[in-house]
């Protein structure tokens, strides 16, 4: 059994309800709070009135830093001094970076080579030793737990634990509190940190609020642990939301999710670039492709919403901008 799942949680609603309460407490002053942003031609263009939980303008980028922070901080401080460990493509990665700068403490962080040029540099710009599992050999779970037993330090997963969900979770929570009640809430699905968590918070703030998950076409592990009740993998998905390359959700992820969440869809990636193009031009905001994924879902008509207020989290900004460019261009 892996580091993330060796402790049995209370994952019971009024537990993780509990959670979420304190880590609102928790990120209060740290974490930005994020605006909320409407557009007039979005809502024309859907027939729905349209509320986008912008991520992409938290601390590094991305709403990662929330689960980082009210994880992190958590840890007993002799024990944090040792330094902490993460495995991620990209915006965890930073997330944890960044706040063990700000704690102090030692970070270590496994990635892949191709993560995007951007998140390792910031990554490194962070203070964090970066090891490459794919260089080595080993997968890169096995890695960062390997390297967290020989350097005593501890690692933080980046989804599948209640506190990275409840941390996650006051993205949405603060969405709810600023526009009140809402018919719909899209989610990004990679993990499902951020989707578990923000269903979470719909159910304690608006029980009748639809929430639904997107993930990728191409990473579909996502929708169809939804629908079998077991986790299902893609060894190697081909998506340009590198966010969402997540092989599979994780047991608590899962849960939590087949409990809180209407649907699991997907949508293709020539709709991530359609969708990233619109953010620019119209709403001038800068979208990574898997912070695109729920807009594209609404944009796309994969999701009915005329008529209905549509909550819709853009859960991060860090793309590579020669990327983009060769996106846009294609």
């Amino acid at each position: 059994m892996s580091a993330e799942t060796a402790v049995a949680f209370d994952l019971s609603h009024e537990a993780m309800s509990a959670r979420l309460i304190a880590a609102r407490s928790r990120v209060a002053g740290v974490a930005h709070r994020t605006p909320v942003l409407i557009s007039r031609t979005l809502d024309e263009m859907t027939r729905a009135r349209v509320f986008l939980k912008c991520e992409n303008f938290q601390r590094m980028g991305a709403f990662k830093f929330r689960g980082a922070w009210n994880t992190i901080t958590q840890i007993p401080a002799a024990v944090r001094s040792r330094g902490v460990v993460a495995f991620s493509s990209g915006n965890h990665a930073q997330a944890v970076a960044l706040v063990a700068r700000e704690v102090g403490i030692p970070s270590l962080i496994v990635m892949p080579s191709w993560a995007p040029a951007s998140k390792l540099a910031a990554t490194r710009g962070y203070g964090a030793e970066v090891v490459f599992y794919d260089q080595v050999g080993e997968a890169r779970d096995g890695l960062a737990e390997r390297l967290a037993r020989e350097r005593g330090m501890t690692l933080v997963p980046p989804f599948n634990h209640p506190e990275i969900v409840a941390g996650a979770g006051t993205a949405a929570d603060e969405l709810l509190e600023d526009v009140g009640p809402l018919d719909k809430l899209l989610v990004p699905l990679g993990g499902g940190g951020l989707l578990s968590g923000s269903a979470l918070a719909a159910r304690m703030r608006c029980p009748s609020c639809d929430v639904i998950g997107v993930e990728p076409e191409a990473g579909d592990d996502g929708a169809r642990s939804f629908r079998s009740g077991r986790l299902e993998r893609v060894e190697e998905p081909k998506t340009i939301a590198d966010g969402a390359r997540t092989q599979s959700l994780g047991p608590i992820t899962l849960e939590l999710i087949r409990r809180y969440v209407r649907d699991v869809i997907t949508v293709p990636d020539a709709e991530l670039i359609r969708t990233m193009r619109f953010a620019l031009e119209r709403v001038k905001i800068v979208v990574e492709p898997t912070g695109a994924l729920a807009l594209a879902a609404l944009m796309s008509e994969r999701v009915a919403a005329r008529g209905e207020r549509v909550g819709v989290m853009i859960s991060g900004g860090n793309v590579d901008v020669t990327m983009l460019e060769g996106w846009l261009k294609g």
